[in-house]
């Protein structure tokens, strides 16, 4: 049995880091010089053709649903889950955006703890977009309110 015992222990101790890892914090609730906007607000630019969606999230993820007319931009982190987390280790094509930076961009990724989307609206930012706005409730958000999904 104190056998037994020791192998769970060393069996829980070797799966800890790991599941810890797994842990992702939420993103931050503000992106300086960009906008957050509810999954409503992103529904009624989308409605009058007013923005472009840009959901971020992998091509498997996009593929299982979507946001309607959204284009995939996947971003591609390596980067560690925080505010001043290191782009040079991520790949995000700025090139697929719309050519205007004055154009109403929406970024969305998984919902609050989709980084992906956080990261994206910084480079965008950075990149000199002037109208970067965030649906950071994201794709959970969009489906939590049962709007449609394009497949």
């Amino acid at each position: 049995m104190n056998a037994l015992a020791s192998l769970a222990a060393i069996l829980i101790l070797a799966v800890a880091p790991a599941a810890a890892d797994d842990v992702r914090p939420d993103t931050p609730t503000s992106v300086k010089g960009a906008r957050i906007v509810t999954v409503e607000e992103a529904k009624k630019l989308l409605d009058r053709k007013a923005t472009n969606l840009v959901d971020a999230r992998s091509p498997l993820n996009f593929g299982k649903g979507h946001v309607p007319g959204a284009t995939l931009v996947s971003y591609r982190e390596k980067s560690e889950y925080k505010v001043d987390f290191d782009a040079t280790q991520d790949v995000f094509d700025l090139a697929r955006l719309p050519a205007d930076k004055n154009a109403s961009v929406v970024i969305y990724s998984d919902g609050p703890s989709g980084w992906k989307a956080y990261k994206a609206t910084v480079l965008s930012v950075r990149a000199g977009y002037r109208n970067v706005l965030w649906m950071r409730d994201g794709f959970a958000g969009w489906v939590g309110k049962s709007l449609p999904v394009e497949h």
